[in-house]
C-alpha cells in the first residue's frame, strides 16, 4: 500500500486483505477462534516467535483490515479497534495509569468521558484534576510530579471549544505525560493530534467512521511501542475487542467518509450562518466562523470547521424543545456524524449527570442546543429551521 495516497483512495483500498478467492469487498471473518497444522505451530504462534491470529478478542483478519485502515488515515503506526468509542476512551486512559497517578483533563468533554476521569480513575488512587483547557496556563498550572497523563477533547462537546493542542503536547513532554486526543468532532479528515504532538488519538467510530446510524466501535491509535507496552496486554485481558461484523460494517462506511463530511460540514456552516441572523438565537459557535472565539487556533491546527453546529435560543429550554419538537427532517437524536441531521438538548440528554454549576461552567445553558448537520439538501434543511423557529415564542 502506497504511503503517497490521499485520503479517499486509503479510505477505499488501505490494509485490505483478500482470501484465496479474490473477493472485491472484505471478507467478514466471523469466527471466535483459528486453528493451527500442528501442535508445534500452535506453541509457536502463541509464542509470539511466528505471525497470525489466535482468538478474535485479540485480533481477526477484518479487524485488521480496519486498525490499518484508520492508520494510514491517521498517520498512526499501530491501532486496536474497541467495541465503542467509550471502551476506546477507557482503554486509552487507563492502561496506562495506577494508583497514586495524577491525570490533567479538560473540563468540556463528552458526560461519559468525564466520568472515566472524575468519578472512575479516582475509585483506583488516580487522581484527576480538571481545568479550562482552553488557556494553557491552566495545563501548566495543574502539573504535579505525578502526572502521567493529559486528556482533552478539540473541538469540545457539545460548546465546540477548542483547545491548543500543540501547546499541550509541549508541556506534557516537558514532564514525560502522554497527550490523549478524543478527535472525533474534528474527523481525521480536518485534524491530525499525533501531527500535532499528542501521543495517542481516540475515536468513537460509531459517529462519522460509521456514519450511518448501524453499529458501535472505537479505535486507540498511538506508535506501536506505547500500545505494545501499555494497551497490548490491556487490551487481550479485558476484552473491549470490536465484533468482526462491526470491523466489516465499519470498513464500508469509511469508504464514503470524505464524500460524507464535505457534505456535512457545507451543511453545517451555511446553517450556522443562518442562525447567526436570527433573532431568536442568542449566539451561534461554529469552528469555521470569523467569530469563533479560538478562530486564531482553529486555523493554526485544523483543516476544516466541522459537521456539528451549537447554539443558544433566547427562550431556553422551553425555546429548545419547542424548535426540536417542530423539525421535521431534523430528528432528535443524541447520536452525531450520522448522514441524517440530528438535533439534541445537552442539558437533558448527554450532559444531564453534570451538576447545574458544572453545565454553567461549560457554557451549556437551557437554551443550548447541538445540531449534527447530515448530507439532506442545504435548502432543505434551513427551510426545516426557518419553519420551526416560527413556532418557537419570541
Amino acid at each position: 500500500m502506497s504511503k503517497t495516497w490521499r485520503p479517499a483512495t486509503q479510505l477505499v483500498h488501505g490494509g485490505t486483505l483478500r482470501s484465496q478467492y479474490g473477493e472485491t469487498s472484505e471478507a467478514i471473518y466471523l469466527t471466535q477462534g483459528f486453528v493451527y497444522d500442528t501442535s508445534e505451530a500452535a506453541e509457536a504462534r502463541f509464542k509470539g516467535e511466528t505471525d497470525g491470529y489466535i482468538y478474535a478478542r485479540y485480533g481477526s483478519p477484518t479487524n485488521d483490515m480496519f486498525e490499518k485502515r484508520m492508520c494510514m488515515l491517521e498517520g498512526a503506526e499501530d491501532a486496536r479497534a474497541t467495541a465503542s468509542g467509550m471502551a476506546a476512551v477507557s482503554a486509552a486512559i487507563l492502561c496506562q495509569v495506577k494508583a497514586g497517578d495524577h491525570i490533567v483533563a479538560a473540563r468540556a468533554l463528552f458526560g461519559s468521558c468525564r466520568w472515566v476521569v472524575e468519578t472512575l480513575a479516582p475509585k483506583y488512587g488516580i487522581e484527576c484534576t480538571l481545568v479550562d483547557g482552553r488557556d494553557l496556563k491552566n495545563w501548566e498550572e495543574a502539573i504535579r510530579p505525578n502526572t502521567k497523563v493529559f486528556f482533552l477533547e478539540s473541538p469540545t462537546n457539545p460548546t465546540l471549544e477548542v483547545v491548543d493542542i500543540s501547546g499541550v503536547a509541549r508541556l506534557a513532554n516537558q514532564v514525560g505525560a502522554k497527550v490523549v486526543v478524543d478527535n472525533v468532532f474534528a474527523t481525521p479528515l480536518f485534524q491530525k493530534p499525533l501531527e500535532l504532538g499528542a501521543h495517542i488519538v481516540v475515536y468513537s467510530a460509531t459517529k462519522h467512521i460509521d456514519g450511518q446510524g448501524r453499529c458501535l466501535g472505537g479505535v486507540v491509535l498511538a506508535d506501536k511501542a506505547w500500545i505494545d507496552e501499555n494497551l497490548h496486554d490491556y487490551f487481550r485481558h479485558t476484552g473491549p475487542a470490536m465484533s468482526p461484523f462491526n470491523a466489516w460494517t465499519l470498513l464500508k462506511g469509511i469508504e464514503t467518509l470524505p464524500l460524507r463530511v464535505k457534505q456535512q460540514t457545507q451543511n453545517a456552516a451555511k446553517i450556522a450562518d443562518f442562525l447567526a441572523e436570527q433573532n431568536k438565537v442568542a449566539k451561534v459557535i461554529y469552528p469555521g466562523r470569523a467569530d469563533h472565539p479560538q478562530a486564531d487556533i482553529i486555523a493554526k491546527q485544523m483543516k476544516g470547521g466541522s459537521t456539528l453546529v451549537a447554539f443558544e435560543l433566547k427562550g431556553g429550554k422551553e425555546a429548545a424543545f419547542a424548535l426540536q419538537n417542530a423539525l421535521e427532517i431534523i430528528k432528535i437524536s443524541n447520536n452525531l456524524g450520522d448522514s441524517k441531521s440530528l438535533i439534541t438538548h445537552p442539558a437533558t440528554t448527554t450532559h444531564k449527570n453534570l451538576s447545574e454549576e458544572a453545565r454553567v461552567e461549560l457554557g451549556i445553558s437551557p437554551g443550548t442546543v447541538r445540531l449534527s448537520a447530515g448530507i439532506e439538501d442545504t435548502d432543505d434543511l434551513i427551510e426545516d429551521f426557518a419553519k420551526a423557529l416560527a413556532k418557537v415564542s419570541a
